[in-house]
């Protein structure tokens, strides 16, 4: 299985997570799709930088050629938080910030030229920030407004973020450790402390620490965005690296001010475990639900069979296979999902493919490939929602969409 790992062991940016996983793919491929995404005025720069003999990518956005102090320059003080409306004065500040509505955002968000999924993303990613706010201020999300988060800056620096996810293509996200830092922020609102309040509520259920130093280590886009992508906090899985990504934050400490992004296969033993439950009394629709549950939390496979039950009834054998450190988590929700008292457990042996995700281009548009090989052979397969989003958008059957791709790709 393809998976990233992100160390936040100096916290997160939108800056710096864009700048490590820039170094995950063709950087220049990315710059032509920031490009050709259409956010007004922005220019963005992937510029080498160092930080305690660490080199790694420091991602800078300019906006009307002007690189902005936005709240993802990280470890700057928060002159511009994302407040709820009201307007501020900052003498240290000489220009003056638009505060952008959640109605524009999304607006601006779904007039660019990116694909559906990384609109979705963008979308659910100013959401969690607005809900944040919305918390921290106890006012309804319609009243917040944005200073820098709904800046063009903060713009392309999530959707930048959305955007390098989407190539990348992993199949599992995981993350540490959350540094936040400590001691004190000056935002719109005055001197707050460390971590800020709409970054503490992000990173709830969250696994954090302090950190080395005492400074803003984890912005709100930063949580915002850990929070959507990332799947366990558990920290970093077994796993065989292919590519290591380093982004680096603006300002020097005695700690590598550096968030890398580490990507790669996890490493499978093969020994899994199955759980078994017989079901006779629940509506398709509930079991339908618990299946997406159980992969959304990372089941390995889950599946149904019909089944003839006790005194002659119809109904379904159901089974979870999952990761032994997983087991615990899946006999929960499978508990609470299913109608079952009892679960049975089988350990087994899995034998398994080595599996990737490439990113192709067509004249159909990008799709996803997944490639996997071993035993002596070699398979690749489009990823079905690629496939469906074009026959949508071209009005043909997915059978069509596959048929010409793969003809193309012969020549």
């Amino acid at each position: 299985m393809r998976v990233l790992y992100l160390e936040c062991s100096m916290g997160a940016s939108g800056d710096m997570l864009m700048g490590a996983l820039s170094e995950l793919v063709d950087q220049n491929i990315f710059l032509q799709k920031m490009k050709d995404a259409g956010i007004e005025g922005i220019s963005i720069t992937l510029a080498p930088s160092m930080k305690c003999g660490i080199m790694g990518t420091h991602a800078a956005v300019k906006v009307n050629g002007e690189e902005e102090h936005s709240e993802d320059i990280h470890h700057e003080e928060h002159k511009h938080f994302p407040v709820f409306d009201h307007d501020h004065d900052d003498e240290h500040h000489e220009h003056h910030h638009h505060h952008a509505s959640m109605s524009e955002i999304e607006s601006t968000i779904n007039a660019l030229h990116v694909s559906d999924s990384v609109k979705k993303n963008a979308l659910e990613i100013y959401h969690l920030l607005a809900e944040a706010e919305s918390r921290a201020h106890q006012v309804p999300v319609s009243e917040i407004h944005f200073h820098e988060v709904g800046m063009k800056d903060a713009v392309a620096d999530i959707v930048g973020s959305c955007i390098l996810m989407e190539m990348i293509g992993a199949d599992k996200v995981y993350a540490g450790r959350v540094a936040v830092g400590s001691g004190m922020v000056k935002c719109a609102h005055g001197i707050l402390p460390v971590p800020a309040p709409a970054t503490a509520y992000l990173l709830q259920d969250i696994p954090t620490s302090a950190g080395v130093v005492e400074a803003e280590l984890c912005t709100p886009t930063g949580a915002a965005l850990l929070k959507h992508f990332v799947d366990s906090f558990d920290g970093m899985p077994e796993m065989s690296s292919e590519k290591i990504g380093c982004g680096t934050g603006s300002k020097d400490f005695p700690a590598a001010n550096v968030l890398r992004a580490f990507l790669g296969e996890e490493t499978d033993h093969g020994e899994v475990v199955e759980l078994t439950c017989n079901l006779d009394d629940q509506s398709p629709e509930e079991i339908g639900h618990a299946m997406e549950v159980l992969f959304a939390e990372g089941a390995l496979d889950v599946y149904a069979v019909n089944a003839l039950m006790k005194k002659n009834r119809p109904g379904l054998l159901f089974t979870c296979t999952c990761r032994d450190q997983d087991k615990d988590r899946m006999l929960a929700l499978m508990f609470e999902h299913l109608t079952t008292l009892g679960i049975r457990e089988n350990k087994c042996r899995r034998h398994a493919l080595t599996r990737h995700i490439e990113t192709v281009s067509t004249s159909m548009g990008d799709v996803r490939l997944k490639v996997s090989s071993g035993y002596g052979i070699e398979k690749e397969k489009i990823e079905y929602d690629d496939l469906a989003a074009i026959a949508d958008q071209k009005k043909i059957s997915i059978a069509e969409v596959r048929r010409r791709i793969e003809k193309e790709r012969k020549k």
